[in-house]
């Protein structure tokens, strides 16, 4: 019995997992792998001083790798990296949103978005996605990320936005001053990693109702900007994600004022990954 090795990788991490004779037999975990956002050696380096560590020597033969920025010649780039590093006899690479489309869709039509420290949506025919807004990023786009969120909590606070009491929090909760935030935004690498930590201080604080009204306003947005350009309000909308998992109950209210219904929502999608992998061999 062959052993495969599934991979789902956002910008901040990567979930591993290996199966042997049909079974789920270890879950790893690396540091994210992006080609937009990571060199190739980079990206070498995660593999070999990362996962193979983790792997202590397992055979494996095939390889389904689902990740963020996989398209294009990034695709052919992490192709080629993980046959080097793993030696297997396949190796697929696709993008994190068929990922999240097999997961949550299986064979079937449907909505699938992801939800976590960046956004993304399709529509899915069970097969292939058949069409997609762009993202854009968390500069451009990323409506409702964990990015943008954090983007607009910052803000927010910076030009006192929000009432007192959350912007002292704020400051008492959270490790930054202005000025380390602004030197992380527009200096360090990864600012959407950066940004996309202040949901922690949302989650504690989605009581409050400006906080409330942020995130449910910032899913608003997502719907508008990207959803209703599929025109299928026929079909239920899908989900998988930190984000989406966490603010529930405030992406349903941001759905049903824009006139969509939520479907599925999972934080992970690699249980149903694995899943599909070992009913489709």
């Amino acid at each position: 019995m062959k052993t495969i090795l599934i991979a789902d990788s956002g910008s901040t991490k990567t979930n591993w997992t290996l199966c042997r004779n049909n079974q789920d037999t270890l879950r790893l975990q690396t540091q994210g792998i992006n080609p937009y956002q990571l060199s190739e050696s980079q990206i070498k380096d995660i593999l070999y001083g990362e996962l193979l560590p983790q792997l202590d020597g397992a055979q494996v033969d095939e390889v389904y790798f689902y990740g963020a920025g996989q398209r294009d010649e990034m695709r052919g780039m992490t192709t080629r990296l993980l046959k080097e590093v793993l030696t297997a006899s396949v190796v697929e690479v696709h993008s994190d949103l068929i990922g999240a489309a097999r997961a949550l869709c299986g064979k079937d039509e449907g909505i699938a978005c992801i939800l976590g420290t960046g956004a993304n949506s399709c529509v899915f025919d069970g097969k292939e996605i058949t069409w997609q807004v762009s993202p854009l990023g968390f500069i451009l786009g990323d409506e409702g990320s964990g990015a943008v969120i954090g983007k607009r909590l910052v803000g927010d606070v910076l030009k006192a936005q929000l009432p007192d009491d959350i912007c002292k929090a704020f400051f008492e909760e959270t490790p930054h001053t202005a000025d380390d935030i602004i030197r992380n935004v527009y200096r360090n690498t990864f600012p959407n990693r950066f940004l996309a930590q202040y949901t922690h201080f949302v989650s504690r604080h989605i009581t409050h109702p400006a906080v409330e009204e942020l995130v449910t306003t910032e899913f608003e947005r997502f719907f508008k900007r990207n959803i209703a350009n599929y025109n299928r309000p026929d079909l239920a909308v899908n989900f998988v994600g930190s984000v989406a998992e966490v603010f529930l109950p405030q992406l349903r209210q941001a759905a049903e004022r824009c006139g969509f219904r939520v479907g599925k929502v999972m934080k992970d999608p690699m249980e149903a990954l694995v899943g599909y992998h070992l009913q489709n061999r």
